[in-house]
């Protein structure tokens, strides 16, 4: 099994200065460098404490300097919010920077204050989204950029630099809707799933992603396919649960409010928060929480009914982490 982190930049209630923040996670970061960790997965986010990164690429560069081993994906390079030139030019140069260790992974976003205040209409983003990818993969493969779209048009610009994997770095789409996983079966891209989503839900849409892509000429033997959960591990089951709890109730209040309600639900979150008690819904499906041995038992378990081998886990509190790395990770790896 491969295991990352989806490293969020929480600024919970502002209790410590934002560099406190930043510095906790690169400690982390060092720590996956050295532990076993296949690779750290940077969440862009803009107008919110939920996550202070808004760039993932400059995080990124950060991260190559202080790390050696671990690869450094994005989860998501927001790219219907991109000019793609300046997309295509930005990760290739983390690429080049960090040796060779970009995993890109590549989103449409579904937050409506970041759509709104970077002036994109919302009816023009799947759109801007799906031209952005093809134009981050032509300026990367070809010489010379020729491209003809809606939104977009080039012809015969050079786009440098070049990535340092030829020919290019492993790709990924995330795709939580129906819609996303249709394209990305049919594009043959590999693909992200959401940490909000039931097991059972990324199962099932896991399962209509392996027979879209056979639908369109394409296999899933051999992808790597990322599941990104949410984890809380502690030394008891009640103190788990507790942070849990507490770890899902900040997150779903991160999008309930008008200013970040989503502009259209691609993860499920507008019927999670409709719930009578969405904490406790996504506590029973969604959050992986226990102690060490009881969260080992239940990755096990979820390797074969979602069929898990890549987990991307987000540790809702630092012990979660610690405890994770020192007495699961060795198990798993």
């Amino acid at each position: 099994m491969k295991l990352g982190v989806l490293q969020f930049f929480s600024w919970p209630e502002r209790r410590v200065a934002l560099e406190t923040v930043y510095a906790r996670a690169l400690e982390r970061i060092a720590i996956m460098d050295q532990s076993g960790y296949d690779a750290v997965w940077l969440a862009e986010h803009h107008f919110s404490g939920f996550s202070v990164c808004p760039s993932v690429h400059v995080m990124g560069a950060t991260v190559a300097a202080r790390t050696r081993h671990l690869r450094i994906g994005t989860a998501v390079s927001l790219a219907a919010l991109y000019h793609p030139l300046r997309l295509a030019e930005e990760v290739a140069l983390l690429d080049v920077l960090s040796g060779g260790r970009v995993n890109w992974g590549a989103g449409r976003g579904f937050d409506r204050a970041e759509f709104e205040n970077f002036g994109v209409a919302m009816a023009d983003s799947a759109e801007r989204f799906r031209e952005a990818v093809e134009i981050v993969l032509a300026a990367w493969r070809d010489e010379r950029l020729h491209y003809t779209g809606k939104h977009f048009q080039f012809a015969g610009v050079e786009v440098l630099p070049k990535p340092l994997q030829r020919p290019h770095p492993p790709v990924w789409v995330a795709a939580s809707s129906e819609s996303a996983i249709e394209w990305a079966a049919r594009q043959g891209h590999s693909i992200l799933m959401d940490p909000h989503a039931a097991h059972a839900e990324i199962a099932r849409k896991r399962e209509l992603y392996r027979t879209r892509l056979a639908a369109h000429g394409h296999d899933i033997a051999g992808r790597e396919i990322p599941m990104a959960r949410l984890l809380a591990v502690a030394p008891t089951e009640a103190q788990a649960l507790d942070v849990a709890r507490r770890g899902a109730a900040w997150i779903l209040g991160s999008y309930m409010g008008d200013q970040h309600a989503q502009i259209f639900d691609p993860t499920g979150l507008t019927g999670l928060v409709a719930e009578p008690d969405p904490v406790e819904r996504a506590l029973r499906g969604a959050v992986i929480h226990g102690t060490p041995e009881s969260v080992l038992a239940q990755i096990e378990r979820l390797r074969e009914e979602m069929f898990l081998d890549s987990l991307m886990c987000a540790p809702l509190s630092h012990e979660s982490f610690t405890l994770f790395t020192e007495r699961v990770l060795p198990k798993l790896v």
